[in-house]
């Protein structure tokens, strides 16, 4: 089962009381305070697992707790800090507080990590308290309590290319040609209930990630179909490649098509109307009206957006698809590498510069 969507509630722990304890030993008259502190509670983290790929261990445990750290002891003995809870998810899960909407974390690299909920810090026991006015304090803290609260898991899954369209467009065919994932494929809609992950591997080493994400409809974007539970995967993607069913056997106009599911991706988040986009036009093996294939391939060149005609039942034009992917991929990662590169020059810089500036300050003084 693929769930991309859970609440849990967490608490983490309580910190230890301190403790009122006074030194008492044989010949040692007026041993003074020797209470120790209480020990720190745990943290609920929440850590991404590269092994995972779905929420659906959350959906039956969804509630996490952290152990209290113990108390204070005499001698001076701290409590011991109880251990930390993780909670581990896939990666690509976004964390959000349900109460304030805040984002607590974005987990989009494997081992990366997020304190959910903080352990309270132990009280500090009465010898913490001694001064020379007050030599024999007779109170201690109590520990401080840890957070709760109620978090939402979202899996958005993580993904080079994107493949969208309506359903029955061809999309499961598709990655099943190009790929080793093997969806269900059948002539009826809605035929993918979940998302489908596979991997594309070329020549010389090269490999991108494909996601097959559910038929989206008209409406989609408010509530309609099957897909609208799915659209937050697409906002992951890199490239998006748009499958349009030409052949005769499709109701629907190409044209049409293309621009319904294109209103529906603006209407979600207009960011992704920004993505690289990629009209792959599908089944030419079944076209018996060269024109639907010529309208689609007139209206992509008006509206600036790369074309290809392509058969799953045959290959015709995959190869052709899969190097200009590949080659835009490669692009996007060159451009995001060397901005990073030019980002941390930057940064490296300003630092110099506070460093420098640090230094020469008290010789100005």
């Amino acid at each position: 089962m693929f769930v991309d969507l859970v609440k849990i509630y967490v608490k983490a722990g309580d910190g230890g009381r301190g403790c009122v304890s006074f030194r008492r030993e044989m010949y040692v008259p007026k041993g003074g305070p020797d209470g120790g502190d209480g020990g720190k509670g745990g943290n609920v983290i929440v850590k991404a697992n590269p092994q995972l790929n779905t929420l659906l261990d959350h959906r039956y445990q969804q509630h996490y707790y952290c152990k209290d750290g113990n108390d204070g002891g005499g001698k001076q003995k701290s409590g011991h800090e109880s251990a930390d809870v993780i909670v581990w998810v896939p990666v690509g899960t976004l964390i959000r507080d349900l109460d304030t909407g805040e984002v607590l974390g974005d987990l989009t690299e494997p081992g990366q990590e997020a304190i959910v909920a903080r352990g309270g810090r132990g009280g500090k026991g009465n010898t913490f308290f001694k001064t020379s006015t007050n030599q024999a304090p007779r109170h201690a803290q109590p520990g401080e309590p840890g957070d709760e609260k109620t978090i939402q898991l979202e899996l958005k899954l993580l993904a080079d290319v994107g493949l969208i369209g309506l359903p029955n467009a061809g999309k499961s065919t598709l990655i099943s040609v190009i790929t080793s994932a093997r969806p269900k494929i059948a002539d009826y809609p809605f035929t993918t209930l979940v998302p489908n992950l596979g991997v594309v591997k070329l020549a010389n080493y090269k490999s991108f990630v494909v996601a097959d994400i559910p038929g989206l409809i008209e409406g989609a974007s408010s509530g309609a179909g099957l897909g609208s539970q799915f659209l937050r995967h697409v906002e992951r993607t890199k490239m998006l490649l748009h499958l349009v069913d030409v052949s005769s056997l499709s109701v629907e106009e190409p044209v049409k098509s293309f621009d319904t599911i294109n209103e529906e991706l603006r209407l979600h988040n207009p960011e992704l109307m920004e993505r690289e986009m990629v009209a792959v036009a599908t089944k030419i093996d079944s076209l018996e009206e060269p024109e639907r294939l010529e309208n689609l391939r007139e209206h992509c060149r008006e509206v600036g957006v790369p074309f290809f005609a392509v058969s799953s039942a045959t290959h015709d034009g995959i190869d052709d698809l899969l190097a200009f992917v590949s080659e835009k991929l490669e692009k996007m990662k060159a451009e995001e590498a060397e901005a990073k590169a030019e980002a941390d020059a930057i940064a490296a810089r300003e630092r110099r510069m506070s460093e420098a500036a640090a230094e020469t300050a008290p010789a100005s003084e």
